[in-house]
């Protein structure tokens, strides 16, 4: 047993090793770099271990890709514990990640996370106790232009406010998988009301608008 960033204990499973899919992955990243430089696949190598141990990277994944890469132990820890992609501890799998940068802020993330907040009985940094659910605190998360936005996993949900957002949860805790995006009649980050420019789309076929 050892600490999460946040100083709390958490079980550290024995071991780790990819599965085979995995280890086909993995040997494909490492290609991309060039001899003498492998160790800069040690992040989409974090990743994927993150992809396969229930959204979270145990200490042995990390001993495990140092080893893949022939690095110390400790350049892995270094990597995995700046960048806040990494989670180091149990996390649900419903990972909620509210943004509450400045555009968020002004378009109602307070009302975001105060859903989450009242909807799951759990506050930043905690999980529910079934295990399903798990709140953070996140800087810009890209799509300030659809302020304010959840993230629930890999997928952002946009322009919410307090009811839409327990809306979300509700679908979620159903087992359902609402459509990414605005929450909102808004065509992906057009203007509220539609398009004022470029209304209509033409394609020749090759993919190109005109």
């Amino acid at each position: 047993m050892s600490g999460d960033n946040g100083g709390n204990p958490v079980e550290q499973p024995a071991s780790f090793e990819f599965t085979p899919e995995n280890i086909a992955r993995a040997r494909a990243l490492i290609a991309k770099y060039p001899e003498g430089r492998q160790a800069s696949a040690v992040l989409p190598l974090l990743y994927l271990a993150q992809e396969q141990h229930e959204n979270w990277v145990p200490r042995a994944a990390m001993d495990y890709i140092g080893a893949m890469l022939d690095m110390a132990p400790i350049r892995v820890y270094e990597v995995a514990t700046f960048y806040t992609m990494f989670n180091l501890r149990p996390v649900g799998p419903y990972f909620l990640q509210v943004c509450t940068t400045t555009p968020c802020w002004l378009r109602g993330s307070d009302a975001v996370l105060d859903a989450c907040r009242s909807k799951l009985g759990i506050d930043i940094d905690e999980r529910t106790a079934d295990g399903r659910f798990t709140i953070v605190e996140v800087e810009c998360l890209g799509a300030c232009v659809n302020a304010p936005v959840l993230r629930v996993n890999d997928d952002n949900y946009e322009d919410l406010d307090g009811p839409r957002t327990l809306a979300l949860l509700d679908a979620l805790a159903r087992g359902e998988k609402p459509p990414r995006g605005p929450t909102i009649e808004r065509q992906n980050a057009a203007p509220v009301g539609g398009p004022t420019t470029l209304t209509t789309l033409r394609f020749d076929g090759g993919g190109d608008a005109a």
